[in-house]
């Protein structure tokens, strides 16, 4: 049988390295992969369905599925991850000193959709009792003053918003006191240069995090991979030998986090890291699948529905093409 060629779009992540540099093949295909940053690809993905294979926003693909016809389906490849608690910056001069000040706070994101917003939302809910109607929201840019919103949505009924002032940033408008906060998927410029009215609302945001995932074992998912629905029906194994293919290059990617020989990043104590992180997660701690990430899914799909984004609660299982909802991982021998 002839092999299918396919394009796979993602970051440049270290768990699908071996992938992207033909260490680990896909059976069946002969891949290019496309690094594109999610701020390229999803826009491509969502509105111009381009893409073979891709990355994808979850609060985004949940959204699109419950409201329209979305010519894509996720496997429970969950290609990104990040907590919640980190991304929530104040002005240190200004009223937020505790996650309850947020109440009646205004909050600048990209827009009301998008997964961080969702998982920092539902985390406020949960674990402090602030709710997304509690909130007024301004959407713009962290940095520049732009729209991120890439697909159009109504806001659900109770939810203030606004935009940006014309020529603004989020983080121009929390320094000069316009707004109280930002929610946002990367540290703001200006943070980043050592602004001294830009901090975080939890500076130790590390130890806030392992209490919470002690407590509830939910680290949201923020990027699945998604596979247009023509080439599952044309090649209906596909969805299988992605999440093969996947699993194998995480698994050629883990041990190098503890080599202590030639440290695979830059960073003094990544071995030790590595060795805490095992600890408080377990041996498999970045887990492909729909059972392992189950926990984090049911709050992600619950707080989806309860922010008004879904139109209806999805069951964790329903996010995935069938035949990878029972997938477990193949076994590359390795640690």
């Amino acid at each position: 049988m002839a092999r299918v060629p396919l394009t796979i779009v993602c970051d440049n992540y270290d768990r699908i390295q071996a992938l992207r540099d033909g260490d680990v093949k896909v059976e069946g295909c002969d891949v290019t992969f496309v690094h594109l940053p999610p701020s390229s690809s999803f826009p491509r993905l969502m509105n111009n369905h381009e893409f073979q294979v891709s990355e994808m926003s979850l609060s985004t693909y949940m959204l699109a599925r419950s409201r329209r016809d979305l010519p894509y389906r996720a496997i429970p490849v969950a290609v990104s991850r990040v907590f919640a608690h980190c991304s929530i910056w104040i002005n240190a001069d200004g009223r937020i000193k505790k996650p309850q000040d947020l109440k009646g706070a205004t909050v600048g994101m990209p827009n009301y959709h998008f997964t961080r917003g969702l998982s920092v939302k539902g985390v406020l809910k949960d674990e402090y009792g602030i709710g997304h109607a509690d909130m007024k929201y301004c959407f713009g840019g962290v940095d520049t003053a732009y729209d991120h919103a890439y697909m159009e949505f109504p806001l659900p009924a109770g939810v203030e918003a606004k935009m940006a002032e014309r020529g603004k940033s989020l983080t121009e408008l929390l320094i000069e006191g316009k707004i109280d906060a930002i929610v946002a998927a990367r540290d703001p410029d200006a943070f980043l240069a050592g602004h001294p009215k830009v901090k975080r609302l939890f500076p130790d945001f590390r130890a806030v995090e392992r209490a919470s995932f002690e407590r509830t074992k939910v680290w949201p998912v923020m990027h699945l991979i998604g596979i247009r629905a023509d080439m599952i029906e044309k090649f209906p194994w596909l969805p299988v030998n992605l999440m093969n293919a996947f699993e194998l290059a995480k698994q050629w990617a883990m041990p190098r986090l503890f080599e202590l020989d030639a440290l695979t990043t830059s960073l003094p104590w990544l071995v030790a890291e590595a060795e805490d992180t095992v600890k408080l997660m377990g041996k498999n701690f970045w887990p492909y699948g729909v059972e392992p990430l189950k926990p984090t899914l049911e709050a992600q799909t619950r707080w989806s529905y309860e922010q008004g984004i879904s139109a209806h609660k999805f069951a964790p299982e329903d996010l995935f093409i069938e035949s990878t909802r029972k997938w477990r991982p193949v076994d590359a021998g390795r640690r």
